[in-house]
């Protein structure tokens, strides 16, 4: 069944669809998760299967928003582009009920510069130039430091900014030097430093971040800054207390473990509908 976003949104409309908790942080041991009522057409559509799945995803998004939660800084937690095709904004949408925060949709609101562009373009610089004299030539150059429009507020005395933002991937700390001495001197879009696989897993199943902390300490705030790679509900709490901006987990979105739910008829809702609709 080819079902996306919109289908499954659709799906919903003219439903009633009732929490059994106000908490936007699930629980995984209560007895009723939720009820649908006779309208809802999104059980018979997409099947009990996809609820599964919805729910496990914002529960390990909670799981691991709580872990950090209680930080001295806690670092936001961002899902990954790695989103099930034609279901990104489900996906982002059930991270954001966990507690997370949303990462890029796409590379209309922010341009990423990944490994292989790095290599395919000779060095991070000349990806940077690529992408900046492009961004640029387009007029979508980065509207950081600039007025930005927003439908709650418009002040029409102030020109509209369209522009993209830059995210560039860094895996050494030399690369990222080489990243922040091109930001001195270039105009640049660039508003968010990668560190990926920077968190180094130990024998003893624990991780050394020292190495995050140290690139944390160089960018000094100029930049955002996000952590990826070996992000666990074990690992990230000592991941934010590097003092980085972001933590970003494939997990949230291509590694998930559905929760068993159930799907229970109540006996005497059902015969009222039935004799409402002339099916009872």
């Amino acid at each position: 069944m080819g079902t996306s976003s919109e289908d499954l949104i659709e799906a919903a409309d003219g439903s009633e669809v009732d929490l059994a908790s106000a908490s936007s942080r699930p629980s995984p041991w209560q007895q009723k998760q939720a009820s649908f009522d006779e309208k809802s057409r999104m059980l018979v559509g997409c099947g009990l299967v996809f609820f599964h799945l919805v729910s496990g995803q914002l529960y390990y998004a909670a799981t691991i928003f709580q872990a950090i939660s209680d930080a001295a800084r806690p670092a936001c937690i961002l899902e990954t582009r790695k989103t099930a095709p034609g279901l990104r904004r489900i996906d982002k949408w059930a991270v954001l009920i966990g507690g997370g925060k949303n990462h890029r949709l796409g590379l209309f609101d922010m341009a990423m510069i990944k490994d292989n562009h790095i290599s395919v373009a000779g060095g991070i610089a000349n990806a940077m130039r690529s992408v900046d004299q492009f961004l640029q030539k387009e007029k979508l150059n980065s509207c950081r430091g600039r007025y930005f429009f927003t439908d709650a507020h418009v002040d029409k005395d102030k020109p509209m900014c369209l522009g993209i933002d830059i995210s560039v991937e860094t895996r050494t700390i030399e690369e990222m030097e080489d990243l922040l001495k091109y930001a001195a001197e270039n105009k640049t879009s660039l508003t968010r430093i990668m560190l990926d696989n920077m968190v180094v897993p130990l024998a003893n199943g624990d991780v050394d971040v020292s190495m995050l902390k140290d690139a944390v300490q160089l960018i000094n705030d100029r930049f955002e800054t996000e952590a990826s790679g070996n992000v666990t509900v074990d690992t990230v709490k000592k991941i934010g207390e590097s003092g980085v901006t972001y933590i970003s987990s494939g997990a949230l979105t291509h590694s998930l473990k559905a929760l068993d739910i159930s799907l229970k008829i109540d006996t005497e809702l059902a015969l009222q509908v039935g004799r409402r609709t002339n099916r009872a």
